[in-house]
């Protein structure tokens, strides 16, 4: 698995598995604690969830299927705007360490903006990093100017990634936030990358899927990950969704897939605002 470096030093795998709709239903943790340990099984070491997801219930699914293997893992939660605060954030994160089963985040996020000032939610990522609960940290859900203005503020020059909604369909931040962030260091994580899996029932990007035997699953993904500087983070609901996102590290789109797609997911032809979920 190739893997990215972020300017403060973290080393992650281009490619991981997102949590988000995990841990809502406790009948399906079986299942969900299963597709996690198979996708760390398969390299798929990158594992981010969020305090916000299932109210806590993702983390405790992935704390369970990281157990015993939590050197093997790159680990990335989010702390929820409301609890972004100085002190909320240190009360925050250690919930989430009580949650996941472990003694450190590899990687500690800022969920979305927040009303809270930025300057307290970084001194106490700082103050986390310190105590060595937190490896690393950064941002979600940030567009340019926010991203600009969180780099100049005491401990804004250690914001290693910005995870931001980012799929064919949705190319926004090609136009000035990803060689914004590319030019800085700062790793770009791209969420739901086959959009909510419309993507991988596409007619156009099936056709380029068929030339290169896989799934039009895995060529989206693989879509977003030609750029250097891109994590990407799709959710697995089954074995075989684990086994189409796997592929997609291994898949080189040629120039003429690539023409292919740009025809059919055309990038905008102005600056748009940031898109979320």
């Amino acid at each position: 698995m190739r893997s990215v470096r972020t300017r403060t030093g973290a080393v992650m795998p281009v490619l991981g598995q997102g949590t988000w709709k995990m841990g809502t239903d406790p009948r399906r943790r079986p299942g969900e604690v299963a597709v996690i340990r198979l996708g760390i099984d398969l390299g798929l070491t990158l594992i981010d969830t969020a305090e916000m997801y299932g109210d806590g219930g993702a983390e405790e699914v992935v704390g369970e299927g990281i157990a015993g293997r939590r050197g093997d893992v790159f680990l990335v939660t989010k702390v929820l705007p409301q609890n972004a605060s100085r002190e909320g954030t240190l009360r925050a994160a250690e919930r989430s360490l009580k949650r996941l089963h472990t003694d450190r985040i590899d990687l500690y996020l800022l969920h979305w903006i927040s009303a809270h000032p930025l300057e307290g939610t970084l001194a106490a990522f700082d103050r986390l990093r310190e105590s060595g609960k937190v490896l690393h940290y950064g941002v979600s859900n940030f567009d340019t100017a926010d991203l600009a203005e969180a780099v100049s503020l005491p401990g804004g020059a250690d914001i290693a990634s910005n995870q931001v909604y980012y799929n064919l369909r949705h190319r926004g931040i090609e136009r000035k936030l990803l060689p914004w962030c590319r030019e800085r260091g700062i790793v770009v994580m791209a969420y739901t990358p086959l959009d909510d899996g419309r993507l991988a029932r596409s007619a156009p990007v099936n056709k380029v899927a068929i030339r290169h035997g896989v799934s039009a699953a895995t060529v989206a993904i693989a879509w977003t990950l030609r750029h250097d500087g891109v994590v990407s983070i799709p959710k697995a609901s089954n074995p075989g969704h684990i086994r189409e996102n796997v592929a997609a590290a291994a898949l080189a789109l040629t120039a003429d897939d690539l023409s292919e797609i740009d025809r059919a997911f055309p990038a905008p032809a102005s600056e748009i605002p940031l898109e979320t979920v």
